[in-house]
């Protein structure tokens, strides 16, 4: 799969500002993912970059969420093992997780938001400052970023990682791309 490519399908489906923040988020997590667990970089970014391309054009529906980016995804040259994690990563559907790329989506997904919740409530609205502690800290606060499922981040440990060491790597990768993220 050509990364160019995939952008200007995510042009042509995704025009919420916010949404393709969260996309790059989650391609640069995969990507620091795939690196720490020796798996392949460009599958496993291109799979976080790909995972809501269909958002918009589902209206948010979550029993279709998933499907169709699946089926958008598979039309652009994704594998197999990339579409599964990209249906799989929608609960809603009922689709275990069974491989590392399921299980790296699943919980990196999330992070994002928490992430995110976690610069955005800084004085500078700022990733650069921010500390893994930080984000543990607002972790424990259930209503700060509800919609970050904390089950699901702690999944991370179905991956051999940590809580505390996969926040870190998160935080990491979207501090590498802060200025893309606008923070």
């Amino acid at each position: 799969m050509d990364r160019k490519e995939v952008l200007d399908s995510i042009k042509e489906n995704v025009e919420n500002k916010n949404l393709l923040k969260h996309m790059w988020a989650t391609e640069a997590i995969m990507r620091a993912l795939a690196r720490r667990l020796g798996e392949d970089e460009d599958e496993w970014g291109l799979t976080g970059l790909l995972h809501d391309i269909d958002i918009e054009l589902t209206e948010g529906d979550v029993n279709s969420h998933s499907k169709l980016g699946a089926d958008l995804s598979r039309e652009l040259g994704a594998s197999k093992e990339m579409t599964h994690a990209i249906l799989c990563h929608n609960a809603a559907h009922g689709v275990p997780c069974e491989t590392k790329l399921d299980k790296a989506l699943f919980c990196a997904d999330p992070l994002t938001g928490l992430i995110t919740a976690s610069a955005l409530v800084r004085s500078d609205k700022k990733l650069a400052g921010l500390e893994a502690k930080s984000v543990l800290r607002r972790f424990k606060e259930k209503a700060f970023a509800a919609g970050a499922d904390r089950e699901q981040i702690s999944s991370c440990r179905e991956l051999g990682l940590e809580l505390e060491e996969f926040v870190s790597l998160g935080l990491k990768a979207m501090q590498d791309i802060a200025d893309s993220l606008g923070l």
